[in-house]
This record gives structure tokens, sequence and C-alpha cells, in this order.
């Protein structure tokens, strides 16, 4: 009988053959008898969109029908009738293609349109109150679909539906920033958003999003430090959301600060951003920061070189710099760990090599 691999048991885990304990359980006792601890050569955080080109086809099919669902709803003005249809729909679907099938493109895009239709539910009644909508609404819309996404993912074990969790989060925090007097000022995007120092307090909802959405991933990714289930994926979404919301804005803001220290801070900032990327094992806080990198180099080279010859430069040492750390991302995330003393969790984190093999 041929060696169970990490992907058989991530397999049984999706099939309920083992339960996500069982499952680390499972693989560190196999690890620990065979001594490869310390030879791990995981490259990469697992992620999968979608299994086959059939997935793409029968997704394609799905939204096809819902288009025709809003279709005639606008025909015949449905308006909540078509929303909660809708709603129920993506709910059946979901039954059969999510927790039956086990098709991944398929079960993201019908947790999509849950969330989806969910709001226009929820939109549809409060505007049959005769009320406008303002701010306060849209913390109802935020809360209910955070509620109704919580159901979803418990019901059908689907990572990406704490992604959907997670925008239903932020539409609440903004509408709470909102409803104290904050406003989106479109013209000024995005420093409206992001940059702390205009004041418009949703730059502020930004980051209090980002911090609570990388808590949240981090819960996730301590539950399952070998990624095999879906509490590593989970953890993978809610990074995806937590990245950007603060990396921009605290990057933005000290970058619009100006000058050589705020130009330094920024670089600082994404010196620490890359620490916390190989810590964490995730990629993505990293990815969200390029672009401030790159302006951090034009910046740096400029003044001597002028600003075509600075563009040209900078895409060659970005390109080289995000190529090298992507190809030596496990050896680096070695040494580092190595080097840290121990703090809270570290042991929770993905395993690191601790016998180079290179």
């Amino acid at each position: 009988m041929s060696d169970f691999s990490k992907e058989d048991i991530r397999a049984a885990v999706a099939a309920g053959v083992l339960n996500e304990q069982q499952a680390v359980g499972l693989l560190t006792l196999a690890q620990e008898r065979l001594g490869i601890r310390d030879h791990l050569m995981d490259e990469d955080e697992p992620f999968e969109f979608f299994k086959g080109f059939s997935e793409i086809f029968v997704t394609v099919g799905l939204w096809l029908l819902f288009s025709g669902i809003l279709a005639f709803g606008a025909v015949v003005g449905g308006g909540i009738g078509i929303a909660v249809t809708g709603m129920v729909l993506t709910w059946v679907f979901a039954l059969y293609f999510t927790k039956k099938r086990r098709m991944s493109l398929p079960s993201i895009s019908l947790a999509a349109g849950f969330g989806i239709f969910l709001g226009a539910s929820v939109l549809f009644l409060l505007d049959a109150t005769g009320a406008n909508i303002d701010a306060w609404h849209l913390m109802v819309v935020g809360g209910v679909g955070m509620a109704g996404m919580l159901l979803y993912f418990r019901i059908f074990k689907l990572p990406f539906a704490m992604f959907v969790f997670g925008i239903f989060g932020l539409i609440l925090i903004y509408a709470a920033m909102s409803a104290q007097g904050s406003s989106l000022p479109l013209y000024n995007f995005p420093q409206g958003l992001f940059d702390l120092s205009e004041n418009s307090g949703l730059a502020l909802g930004s980051l209090i999003f980002g911090f609570l959405a990388f808590a949240l991933g981090i819960w996730f990714d301590t539950k399952d430090p070998h990624r095999i289930s879906r509490y590593s994926a989970t953890g993978f979404w809610l990074h995806l959301l937590a990245a950007p919301a603060i990396v921009n804005t605290v990057a933005l803001t000290l970058y619009n600060s100006g000058g050589t220290s705020g130009y330094l801070l920024t670089a600082l900032l994404l010196f620490v951003v890359t620490v916390i990327s190989l810590i964490i094992d995730r990629r993505s806080f990293l990815t969200a920061g390029i672009g401030y990198l790159g302006a951090i180099i034009v910046w740096a080279l400029s003044s001597n070189l002028g600003n075509s010859t600075s563009m040209v430069y900078t895409l060659l040492i970005l390109g080289a710099f995000i190529t090298a750390l992507g190809t030596w991302w496990v050896q680096i995330r070695s040494w580092l760990m190595r080097l840290l003393p121990d703090f809270p969790f570290k042991d929770r984190f993905p395993p690191y090599i601790r016998g180079q093999n290179d």
C-alpha cells in the first residue's frame, strides 16, 4: 500500500472521514515517526479556486440562471420577492454543489450570490418602511449579513463564506463611521478611505476592520498549523481582507506625510510587514505592500537617476526582490523563526525547517 500524502489527509477531511483535530493529530504523529519535521518543504499556502473546467462550466450556467432571475424581476417588478427567491435558490443549489459535490468554484459563486441576495432582501425590507436608506439602515444590512454568513459557514463549512462575512463587517464599520458624520469623498479616493490624516473616520474604520479580520484570521490559522483543513483556508480569505485594510491605511498615511522621514517610516513599515508575513506564513500582507515598496524605491533613486531611469531600475529591483523572496520563502522563514525568541503562539504557526536541506 502506498504512503499517504498530505493531500490524501485533506481529501479525507473534505469528505468527512476525519475531522480537523483528528487530521492534525494524525499528521503530527506521522511526521514525528518518520522524522521529517525537520525537513518540511511545503512551499505554498494551500488554495484551490477550481478543480477543473467542469466547475467553470457549471458556474457560468449558475450565473446565467441567476442573471435571468434578476432580469425577470426587473421586468415584472418583483422587488423583494426576487431577492428572497434568489437567496433561497442559492441555498438549495449549495446543498448539492457544496455539501454533496464539494465543487470549489460553484460553491464560491453560490456563497457570493447568497450574500448579495441576502443584502438586497434586507434593503428591500427597509425600503418598504418608507424611510430613506441611511447609515443606520446600512448598519442593519451589515449586521444581518454577518449573521447570515455565519450561519452559511456553519452549515456548509465553506471558507469563502467568511470572506463574504468580512465584507458585511466592513459595511457595518463604514456605516457606523458614517453615522458619526464621516463621508466618503469619491473625488479624494483612496486618501479619503485610507489616509488617517484626512480625518474622514473611514480610514480609522479601515484600520479597525483590518485588525479585527487579522485577529480572526490568526485564530483560524492557529487551529490548523499544518494547513490541511478548512480552518487554514478560512484564515486565507480573512487575511486577504485584512492585508489591504491594514497596509493601505498605515502605509498611505505615512507615505503622504511626505519628506524623508515619511518615506523612511514607510520603508520601515514595509520591513515590519515582511517580517509579519514570514512569521505567520501568509504572503498576502507583503503583496498588499508591493506598490508602496515600488514608490519608495522610485523616491530613493529619482534624485540621482531621473524619473524615467529610476522607474526602470525600480522594476528590476522590485522584480528581483519578489522573485527571490518567493523562491526562498521557506528558507528565509526558517532562518527568521529560528532567530526569533519564543513568543506566544509561535508553535501554533506552520512548522518551520529546523534542519535546512538545500
